[in-house]
């Protein structure tokens, strides 16, 4: 065996930490002090929701409205412990390796995991903008597109030829993929309904990650796709410049302030109408010249031809999923639901690779990513 390095020896020398004054610091020298007489609990953090979000706000109370009763966490609200179990889900951590826009990103374009992170940002700025709950508006914001199946949304176009009522991936990342987390009723809610297609939230925070997936994607798209050459920000109109940037962060910007300032004169979440008009200008360029570019159809179109097969594999060979999904006993809805709930948990990297080595797929019929210059 090899002789450990300096730093490998040097680390494992913190092994107990650095121990003095009758305690044990993470560093040798003491830190800083903070004046605390008692911890700060649920109950103590429940109490400062109830004197500071303003009217309206979602408050947390002990357990959480949950399908099966827990009892009250003694450190953690109910909506921390939600935004917790998301951070810790499979779900979540499969983010990673899911498009956003383009399949097998770059190291430097976005995935649903990033998305995710970006929404949460601008949901939690909106949030203590307004004096909602900033940490309801992070937990639907982390887990809101965790019912995205691999290739983006071509998927729920591939899925919706298996289910009667269709796939979309905002139900289906409540009602399917999260049920096992016993989130709170509140979350689950805006997890289902952050799409603007869908119901009106039943939270003001939940109406704030509506915006806040808007915002994010419509800033953070553009800029991914003139990072890899497909446009150039100097292409964008004149008004969308006008009103909002040319960039990502004074388009953040721009747009967080408009929420912030249309609640705070109407009390409604919500826009005005001269930025509102400048986000919707800012979709339609990116819908244009992005999403559906040539490129980008045939890069669906391959996307929905894989899954959709992936999907009539399992359903005709059951017995070849984990065995939590196996299907074993299950009538022919039953089948497809697993064989579905299978294929849409699965990474881009992972459904295209088992559809080159389990039903034999020449490469060239696979999705590709989209490099700079594409």
């Amino acid at each position: 065996m090899s002789e450990l390095q300096p730093r490998a020896i040097a680390w494992a020398e913190t092994m107990s930490g650095h121990a003095g004054d009758r305690l044990v610091r993470a560093h040798r020298a003491p830190g800083g002090r903070i004046e605390l007489d008692v911890p700060i609990l649920r109950q103590q953090r429940e109490a400062w929701e109830a004197d500071h979000l303003r009217r309206g706000a979602a408050l947390a109370v002990g357990a959480g409205d949950r399908a099966l009763a827990e009892e009250p966490d003694p450190e953690r609200t109910c909506f921390e412990r939600d935004r917790d179990r998301i951070v810790h889900s499979t779900a979540f951590r499969r983010l990673a390796g899911k498009t956003q826009v383009v399949v097998f990103p770059t190291d430097h374009q976005r995935t649903r995991l990033t998305h995710a992170l970006e929404v949460a940002q601008v949901a939690t700025s909106i949030a203590r903008g307004i004096g909602a709950n900033v940490t309801l508006a992070e937990a639907i914001a982390l887990g809101h597109d965790c019912g995205h199946g691999p290739g983006g949304h071509a998927s729920e176009d591939a899925f919706d030829a298996f289910l009667t009522d269709g796939y979309n991936h905002g139900p289906w990342g409540a009602d399917v993929v999260l049920t096992g987390l016993n989130l709170c009723s509140q979350t689950l809610d805006g997890i289902r309904n952050h799409s603007w297609s869908r119901p009106v939230p039943a939270t003001v925070e939940g109406e704030v990650v509506s915006w806040a997936d808007r915002i994010a994607y419509c800033a953070h798209d553009l800029e991914d796709a003139a990072s890899a050459g497909i446009l150039s920000l100097d292409d964008l109109p004149a008004e969308v410049v006008a009103a909002c940037g040319r960039t990502r962060r004074q388009q953040l910007g721009a747009f967080v302030r408009a929420v912030i300032g249309t609640v705070a004169t109407t009390g409604q979440v919500g826009m005005a109408e001269e930025p509102a008009t400048a986000l919707a200008a800012l979709r339609a360029f990116n819908y244009e010249r992005i999403y559906t570019r040539p490129d980008s159809l045939a890069q669906a179109a391959a996307v929905i031809e894989v899954l959709r097969a992936l999907v009539t594999y399992y359903c005709e060979h059951p017995g070849s999923m984990p065995g939590d999904l196996a299907a074993q006993g299950l009538d022919g809805d039953g089948v497809v639901q697993a064989a579905v709930t299978y294929v849409a948990g699965m990474t881009d990297r992972f459904a295209f690779e088992t559809a080159g080595d389990l039903l034999g797929w020449d490469p060239e019929r696979l999705p590709r990513g989209i490099g700079r210059g594409a």
